[in-house]
């Protein structure tokens, strides 16, 4: 019986800042990991960004497609790594609702626990507002359903976010940095179905629709591009600072190294 689940804080990113990509729509996308002690313990060290096959404010959904991509994703990372990793988990959004899974997401969830009794869900509810400090807020919960008669209610499962797999930070960075091109993706998609739909239309109607376009895309730079530019700058500065302390602490050992030789 599953009893914890390990979440690498780079996946903790990625998903923090794919929820907040969009505060009208879900989003979704599933975890990598590898299973231990007889599947009590889950550690998820990589995830996978999903394209939303459709829009939709209260739901989200995974094709076979994007399953086996993740599946196939898991494997090079395996082979890459020389470690049993595979498609552990889902992850969706919660925008301005309660961190708690519905009835969709637990029979979603319930789902996928016939395939795998070790599948977990997890769930970041996003552009909340703390009462006591008119602050935003971000909760997450990690979960599997239990089935009781014709529903399924929730289970928690506890987790813990850990340091970061330095094997695995360079392949969760690309993966944070794909998810302004994913949105974007989806966007293009939406606009050419549109446009699709009323190939006949005027200039108004198209002129709407480039303009629509347009402030999406530039919604996703304004939200996404330029603070994820801005955080792996600092990033890099910080890593920057702490490389040079490294160093001297490096020289001032040794140095004391070569002064205990001499002494000896």
């Amino acid at each position: 019986m599953l009893k914890k689940v390990l979440l690498s804080t780079d996946v903790t990113l990625a998903c923090v800042q794919h929820a907040l990509s969009t505060e009208k729509e879900e989003i979704m996308g599933l975890l990598i990991g590898e299973v231990h002690n007889n599947g009590s313990v889950v550690s998820i060290v990589s995830s996978v960004i999903l394209r939303r096959l459709d829009k939709k404010p209260d739901r989200v959904e995974i094709s076979e497609e994007q399953l086996v991509q993740a599946t196939l994703k898991a494997e090079e990372l395996a082979a890459e790594l020389g470690r049993p990793l595979r498609v552990v988990g889902w992850y969706h959004s919660h925008p301005h609702i309660t961190v708690w899974p519905s009835h969709v997401d637990l029979a979603t969830q319930f789902m996928y626990q016939r395939m795998d009794p070790s599948f977990v869900g997890i769930i970041f509810a996003v552009f909340l507002t703390e009462q006591s400090t008119k602050a935003p807020s971000v909760q997450i919960t990690c979960f599997q359903s239990i089935n009781e008669g014709s529903s399924q209610t929730r289970k928690e499962i506890e987790m813990e976010i850990i340091n970061n797999n330095d094997s695995l930070m360079a392949n969760n960075f690309e993966i944070l940095t794909q998810l302004p091109v994913i949105l974007k993706e989806e966007e293009d998609e939406a606009y050419n179905n549109e446009v699709g739909l009323t190939e006949s239309e005027d200039i108004i109607n198209k002129q709407h629709n480039d303009a629509v376009r347009t402030i999406a895309i530039g919604h996703i730079v304004e939200k996404m591009s330029r603070p994820m530019l801005e955080a792996l700058v600092a990033r890099n500065a910080l890593n920057g600072v702490r490389l040079r302390a490294l160093k001297k602490r490096h020289q001032e050992l040794m140095a004391k190294m070569e002064n205990m030789s001499c002494n000896v």
